[in-house]
């Protein structure tokens, strides 16, 4: 989406929602999945992410595209079996899932990778 990490909230959040957007013109998607958040100690963070969460799911709900939210503890043991893997466990376990040729970059690569392979498998299960 080439967005940046300076700039003015109001437009870095309207550079997320285009990016949204856009990504479901194009892919049409029957659902997304988004993580729930949990942040203990940093609230300028918390903020920070919660606003951009927002926007995304602004963007889904105005798309008619139904949204899971799945938790931190859920992902990991959907790509791990154990709610205690860490993060280098989880970039491996991911590449191997994918049969990829090397852990994705950057890191969050491996973390939305992880988010919709634990998706497609609930959705299965659904199913």
């Amino acid at each position: 989406m080439g967005l940046c990490k300076d700039g003015e909230p109001p437009k870095r959040l309207a550079l997320i929602y285009k990016g949204v957007v856009d990504l479901i013109e194009r892919f049409s998607p029957d659902s997304m999945a988004i993580e729930r958040l949990f942040f203990a100690r940093n609230t300028t963070s918390a903020l920070q992410v919660s606003e951009a969460r927002g926007v995304i799911l602004l963007a889904a709900v105005l798309h008619d595209i139904p949204v899971t939210e799945y938790t931190p503890n859920q992902v990991k043991v959907a790509i791990t079996g154990s709610g205690s893997a860490d993060k280098r466990q989880m970039q491996e376990m991911i590449t191997r899932l994918l049969r990829l040729p090397e852990i994705p970059r950057p890191d969050d690569a491996a973390d939305g990778l992880s988010l919709a392979f634990c998706h497609i498998n609930c959705v299965r299960g659904r199913r």
